[in-house]
């Protein structure tokens, strides 16, 4: 039987170290560990039975940006920006936010660049002009200019929501934010990401490096202690670990509230028959949540 040479053997393990290398650095670039974009869209608000319209916008540097605005049913309480977790599109994270028109929020679902029809590559920090593009929009726009402003992220969402926001603090219609399981630090999400795998455990902190570290969830908040922020985190999430909730919490000194639910990542919102009782709790703490810290309410209680 053939047997192959120590030299080898030594070349062969040599190179699969280097591919493995190749591959994590890969993961620890942010748009390959942080982002998985789907192009094709499953369907359409109207197949769910909801009104909408195709909104196009342009960032800053220029790319082309998708998303969908769906109008309230009846006079608008309000307009809510929703900044969907990291893989597929719009087209499938509608299900968390299709129920806010009905009662009476009107909602844009945008596709980060690289996302669905939205043109571009996701990455890091070139996807903040894609959050300053939509919350522009919604604060001009006739539909939504004269309403209250809030954000709802999920997963990265959140935690792009989280420093996105500290750019548009100046923005006087953003009235709250709420985040839905965000994490801490993109390179402690990134050290957690490679604990999993065998194969690229030993090589979980040199990724990390990778990372870049200026746009941490963790260290905004602290920026954020004017506005007030709803946390939502499952006990049950296998992909963000529950105690990010109470870090995250604890940074902020602003008003907030901590909610603990249950059930898989970010279906907080997205009813189920297991957790259908929980679900709709969380939506009513939502709607709560939205109501209570509109605005003009704000304006009237510092008279």
């Amino acid at each position: 039987m053939y047997r192959k040479s120590g030299r080898a053997s030594k070349l062969e393990r040599a190179g699969k170290a280097l591919l493995a290398l190749i591959f994590v650095s890969t993961l620890g670039a942010c748009s390959g560990l942080f982002f998985f974009p789907q192009r094709e869209h499953l369907q359409t608000p109207d197949n769910l039975g909801l009104a909408y319209r195709d909104i196009e916008l342009s960032a800053a540097d220029g790319t082309q940006l998708h998303a969908w605005f769906l109008p309230s049913v009846g006079t608008p309480k309000g307009s809510i920006l929703f900044l969907h977790g990291n893989a597929e599109n719009i087209s499938t994270h509608i299900h968390n936010v299709r129920w806010l028109p009905a009662a009476g929020y009107q909602v844009l679902l945008l596709d980060y660049r690289g996302f669905g029809l939205s043109k571009g590559k996701a990455k890091l920090p070139d996807v903040f002009f894609d959050i300053d593009a939509a919350i522009t929009w919604l604060s001009e726009a006739p539909e939504t200019a004269d309403q209250d402003l809030f954000i709802l992220g999920q997963s990265i969402g959140a935690s792009l929501m989280l420093h996105g926001a500290t750019r548009n603090l100046n923005n006087p219609k953003l009235c709250g934010l709420v985040s839905d399981a965000a994490f801490t630090r993109y390179r402690t999400m990134t050290r957690y990401v490679a604990k999993q795998s065998w194969l690229i455990w030993p090589l979980q902190y040199p990724v990390s490096w990778s990372v870049p570290g200026a746009y941490d969830p963790l260290d905004a908040l602290p920026q954020l202690n004017t506005l007030p922020i709803l946390f939502f985190h499952s006990r049950d999430d296998q992909i963000i670990p529950f105690a990010n909730l109470d870090t995250l919490v604890t940074a902020h000194s602003g008003p907030h509230q901590r909610v603990a639910s249950q059930g898989r990542h970010t279906a907080t919102f997205n009813q189920n028959n297991q957790y259908k009782n929980n679900q709709n709790e969380n939506r009513q703490i939502l709607l709560d949540f939205l109501a209570e810290n509109s605005c003009s309410t704000k304006k009237l209680k510092t008279l």
